[in-house]
């Protein structure tokens, strides 16, 4: 079994992808397609940018922002195959098999699910408690 969560706590020791976040757009567009949506879209993305052999355009196939799967394809170190090589010694020219492709999803829903847990803010369940403890106004 993979450690993903010693493979997210060595990322975080990185200046560079330690930089990625969710921005508010991102959490919002998560909250509206869940995430077993989210995976979806991160396998199709894995499989059509990163899983051939020979990627014509690697090294600048994962956008930096514009959905929150390329965020966590650069927090992760999964944004291209040049990347892979170095974080997790998959070598180039070599298509990805099923299980690396499952195993990258796996690792970028980690992230994202980590994300979206880390700035929950607490003040909304607060404020509704709040809410119920007031008075009503006549």
């Amino acid at each position: 079994m993979l450690d993903y969560e010693r493979m997210l706590n060595r990322l975080k020791t990185s200046k560079f992808r330690s930089r990625f976040h969710l921005t508010e757009k991102d959490r919002a567009y998560v909250r509206e397609k869940g995430l077993e949506t989210l995976a979806e879209h991160a396998l199709a993305f894995v499989r059509q940018r990163l899983a051939p052999a020979e990627i014509p355009n690697d090294g600048r196939q994962t956008p930096m922002r514009g959905h929150p799967v390329f965020l966590a394809q650069h927090a992760c170190a999964c944004c291209c195959r040049d990347c892979l090589r170095k974080w997790y010694r998959v070598p180039k020219g070599v298509a990805l098999t099923e299980f690396q492709q499952r195993c990258i999803v796996e690792l970028l829903m980690r992230w994202i699910s980590h994300e979206m847990e880390k700035d929950s803010p607490p003040q909304a369940t607060e404020e509704a408690g709040q809410t119920r403890d007031k008075e009503p106004k006549p």
